[in-house]
């Protein structure tokens, strides 16, 4: 589990990396100021959530089904709170589909990220209370 979380925080980086210089050198021409903000938005939170499962994946007194559980909340939460964002955010440059209406996914993906961080103080603050 530590070794996929790991991997799994490293992919998140890079795509995080090469989406935040995507934005700011191919999206700056043809988004506006609002919209590039709201991209990188999308970029940070990734990348805030790369580096949370690269800490969980490394810290080592986190019970492997907690580990699991945030893993699955974090991959969950970042692929529906940012990728949504990314999609919402360059919606004017896809003519084929409106991304408006997955709008909705947004904060369900938000509520996912909070709840890894809950699962988090939920399981350090039980095994603190058994020391």
């Amino acid at each position: 589990m530590n070794k996929k979380t790991i991997i799994t925080a490293a992919i998140l980086g890079m795509i995080a990396i090469i989406l935040g210089a995507f934005g700011a050198h191919a999206l700056k021409k043809v988004l506006s100021i609002e919209q590039l903000a709201t991209f990188e938005t999308g970029v940070r939170y990734q990348m805030y959530h790369a580096l949370f499962l690269l800490f969980i994946g490394l810290i080592p007194d986190l019970t492997s089904k907690a580990k699991n559980n945030i893993y699955n909340l974090v991959l969950s939460g970042v692929v529906l709170f940012s990728g949504s964002i990314y999609l919402l955010a360059t919606n004017e440059l896809t003519p084929f589909f409106d991304f408006k209406i997955i709008g909705f996914v947004t904060p369900i993906g938000g509520f996912l990220l909070i709840s890894a961080w809950a699962v988090l103080l939920y399981n350090i603050t039980k095994k603190s209370d058994k020391n």
